[in-house]
């Protein structure tokens, strides 16, 4: 049993956390926090979580929380998890950071995409990009994982594939992301606003996603290095979870779905939670997020467009699971050296 702790646990990616690890048999949740509702009990910000756990929000007392914990889960916003990781890693814990602050390897690469120098550069070489599909064995031994965005998730499962080809211009890689309105957190905006974000199909970020970044840096992993150029844009669109990716990669010569299959099955076909999606009849014929929300599974699938020599994929997460808080307990899985499958492989919900 390890002693963990949420440092930023009153969010809907914390919510998750919560609900997942009061059931893992491994897991001792010791500490969950939040500045704004220290006090509170945790059912009154998660009422789904109401006579499953008698935690108390408390403040993130970082030098009490390494004298308690082994393990810390970091929900907190982009930028603010890096010095704080840093004392927890000082302490003897070990971290599992939710933010984008370590899963960029370059340094350079945090002003062009998120505006601000990184505080503790020093550790970006030490982080593990969490994502078990491309780094399950440095992950075992991690001291600090960097678990993966939610639409990069979705974007490098689904493109690996095409890129793995060998067969695709890798300059002109285009990634069409949707996403429910959950990816954008509990804060509220104009833009959040139900008369707003109901029956809509809005680009919200059209150029410069910040998970560009990480899709191009792991993609370049599977294209020997070379390098990899992801063109994305992001949708908000009228559902609360879920993402579904369509890539769009352009064939350098003739590919058929024999070959295709082959690749996919060596990538993903011994992987627990990533399904191949590719079905003949029936209604559900290719990844939909509808599929997979409530779990960790990412679905993929393919199809070819010989009419324009293009090389169409598929990818579909829910963004609060295999997105966030179900890759992150995969994730502890892993380095705690259980089964990656405890207390995360259940089904989606359906219907939603």
């Amino acid at each position: 049993m390890k002693n963990v702790g949420i440092i930023g646990a009153s969010g809907y990616t914390g919510g998750e956390l919560l609900r997942i690890l009061i059931n893992h048999p491994d897991a001792d949740v010791k500490v969950a926090t939040s500045r704004e509702n220290a006090g509170e009990p945790v059912f009154r910000i998660h009422p789904q979580l109401r006579k499953l756990t008698e935690l108390e929000f408390v403040e993130p007392d970082v030098e009490k929380i390494v004298q308690t914990c082994e393990f810390v889960f970091l929900g907190l916003p982009h930028g603010s998890s890096a010095p704080v990781a840093k004392r927890l890693l000082e302490g003897g814990v070990r971290v599992i950071d939710l933010s984008a602050d370590f899963r960029l390897k370059n340094k350079d690469d945090y002003p062009k995409w998120y505006g601000w120098e990184h505080p503790c550069p020093e550790l970006l070489q030490v982080a593990v990009f969490g994502l078990p599909e491309f780094h399950r064995e440095e992950i075992k031994g991690a001291k600090l994982v960097a678990n993966p965005g939610c639409i990069a998730t979705a974007s490098i499962l689904s493109l690996a594939p095409a890129v793995k080809t060998g067969a695709v211009e890798k300059n002109r890689i285009v990634a069409d992301a949707k996403i429910g309105s959950s990816g954008a957190g509990t804060s509220v905006s104009m833009s959040s606003h139900h008369p707003e974000h109901s029956n809509l199909v809005r680009a919200y970020k059209p150029v410069m996603h910040r998970h560009t970044a990480e899709v191009e840096q792991e993609l370049s992993l599977k294209a020997n290095g070379e390098k990899v150029i992801i063109a994305m844009t992001a949708h908000a669109v009228d559902m609360v979870r879920g993402i579904m990716v369509t890539g769009h990669s352009f064939l350098t010569r003739e590919v058929k779905s024999p070959e295709l299959w082959k690749i996919y099955r060596e990538l993903y076909q011994k992987e627990p939670f990533v399904r191949i999606v590719k079905e003949q009849k029936g209604l559900h014929l290719l990844p939909d997020p509808k599929n997979v929300v409530g779990s960790n599974f990412c679905d993929v699938g393919f199809e070819i467009d010989p009419h324009a020599s293009r090389l169409v994929t598929f990818g579909a997460i829910d963004n609060l699971l295999k997105g966030a808080a179900g890759q992150a307990v995969q994730n502890f899985n892993l380095m705690i050296g259980v089964d990656e499958r405890t207390a995360i492989g259940f089904a989606g919900v359906r219907p939603i």
